[in-house]
């Protein structure tokens, strides 16, 4: 008999981590863990079997979908949004392709063991497009469904797949035999993320991270960002928090498929700010990219997140002082030894 598992695409990043983590000691659920790398030790502890691979490879799904019966799935699997500007048929591929697999993996899986499959997909801020800074100043906390014209390629891949998982959940194969929808899509647009425990890579929104980073280890850091600009961020923790609470939510009480989740807006020199007093010794500066400001000038300056908060009671715990005085600056030095 095949056995019942949680599916977690992408999941040797610090959010696969995590939900690997609280998925199979507070919850007891057994876990598939899916990623192009190899699972750290202390994670491939956790899970019942750890799988090294694509989710671009069509005859893996098959073989997941031949040994297991999954139920839910979190697809964490993507190219993020500054790598995907250089490659953007790659991040087509990996981005939307790979989603539509999974998509179309979900489909067979209740199909074959007559149950809805809950899919939970993280998309992003970078799914909206305002044109210009006036614009945006006056739209204040954007809707779901306000200024959805995004301007990178990362950007149209999530909104695209926040379609896709529309039209699998309500309208797939609509002309066909009449049936009840197979799949159960939910999805968060996350803002800003901010960890204390990974090392920024270069995200477009990351140098909130990187300039915490980069005070605590005595670096100079020259931000990429004008000293006001604005966008929503959220504390990692939050953002885990937020994607079990909507997998537990129940379906009847959702009114949406894409919703807003937020913590806080900062400005560039509020964080500079709270940085410098954590660490007085620093050096933060401003040296504007002109074309990452411009990615960053096209989404809002805040999100409204009314609808998660109703539908399923999202509600983060930190805010602008916690995040940072209570978890960010603490680990921070921790992680370098202060």
């Amino acid at each position: 008999m095949r056995k019942p598992v949680v599916l977690i695409t992408g999941a040797n990043g610090e959010i696969g981590h995590a939900l690997i983590a609280n998925l199979a000691r507070q919850r007891n659920l057994p876990v598939v863990a899916l990623d192009v790398n190899a699972l750290d030790p202390k994670a491939a502890s956790l899970v019942q079997r750890e799988v090294t691979g694509s989710i671009l490879d069509n005859s893996l799904l098959e073989r997941l979908l031949a040994e297991f019966e999954v139920d839910l799935i979190f697809h964490l699997a993507a190219l993020l949004s500054s790598r995907a500007e250089f490659t953007p048929m790659a991040a087509h591929h990996v981005n939307v392709e790979g989603t539509l697999n999974l998509l179309e993996f979900a489909a067979h899986q209740a199909e074959s063991h007559g149950r809805r499959v809950v899919f939970i997909y993280p998309s992003s801020i970078a799914a909206y497009g305002l044109p210009d800074l006036d614009t945006r100043r006056k739209a204040g906390q954007v809707k779901e469904a306000d200024w959805n014209t995004p301007i990178t390629m990362y950007g149209c891949n999530k909104l695209y797949c926040e379609h896709l998982g529309r039209y699998y959940a309500k309208h797939y194969k609509q002309l066909s035999e009449a049936k009840a929808p197979l799949i159960d899509f939910r999805c968060v647009r996350f803002p800003g993320l901010i960890s204390a425990v990974t090392v920024p890579s270069g995200g477009t929104s990351d140098y909130a991270s990187e300039m915490i980073h980069a005070a605590a280890r005595g670096e100079p850091y020259a931000c990429f960002v004008r000293p006001d600009t604005r966008i929503p961020f959220m504390a990692m923790p939050d953002a885990i928090e937020s994607l079990l609470t909507l997998s537990a939510a129940q379906s009847d009480r959702l009114t949406c498929t894409a919703y807003n989740v937020r913590g806080f807006n900062a400005s560039a020199d509020e964080i500079r700010a709270a940085a410098l007093k954590a660490f007085p010794d620093a050096t933060i500066t401003y040296r504007v990219d002109a074309k990452r400001q411009s990615i960053v000038d096209s989404w809002p300056e805040d999100a409204d997140d009314a609808a998660a908060r109703r539908d399923w009671g999202f509600s983060p715990g930190y805010d602008f002082d916690r995040a940072f005085h209570e978890y960010l600056i603490p680990t921070i030095r921790q992680r370098y030894g202060l």
